[in-house]
């Protein structure tokens, strides 16, 4: 006897996701809910720790936002762990954010990262960090350069202007 495959998922609308609490929040794709990669702890300390160190150096009118649902285009919504927006009082980023960020659980695929980071740039992102807490390395990702290990130490950015130690934010 053959296996048989599995059914699609259910489609859900818009307005459905939107109005549906989920613990914790996934990506909406397409009609497609997608749960997220839960991280532990090394996962949310790091998390923290970079929120913490990009909000002491942001100006006025600007903001971190940690885990906030951003509609990347009419049909798809990620949940990027970090963000840095321009404040605003919508209740959804609908506004390209000037950096994205996530951090890998050990569950995460490079297919998947890579998809988040196409949706980020569709919407019109400028640039998506990656970190992994377990290996300590840390990605950066450009519409014109891809996705490339960082070597120089420091992730950074110029507009706003960041710039975070990885032995800082590793420790």
């Amino acid at each position: 006897m053959s296996a048989q495959p599995l059914p699609p998922p259910p489609v859900i609308t818009v307005e459905e996701y939107l109005t549906t609490v989920y613990r914790p929040d996934c990506d909406y794709v397409d009609g497609h809910v997608e749960e997220r990669n839960l991280g532990e702890k090394s996962h949310s300390r790091l998390q923290w720790r970079l929120g913490k160190m990009i909000d002491q150096q942001l100006p006025a009118g600007m903001e971190v936002l940690p885990e906030v649902r951003v509609q990347v285009g009419p049909k798809r919504f990620r949940v990027p762990d970090i963000c840095v927006v321009a404040t605003s009082d919508e209740p959804i980023v609908t506004r390209p954010p000037l950096l994205c960020v996530e951090v890998l659980s050990p569950e995460d695929r490079m297919s998947r990262v890579q998809a988040w980071i196409r949706d980020y740039f569709a919407m019109g992102v400028p640039c998506a960090w990656v970190l992994d807490p377990e290996t300590q390395q840390a990605y950066t990702a450009t519409p014109a350069e891809g996705l490339r290990e960082v070597k120089s130490g420091k992730l950074s950015l110029a507009n706003p202007a960041l710039e975070v130690s990885l032995t800082e934010l590793f420790r």
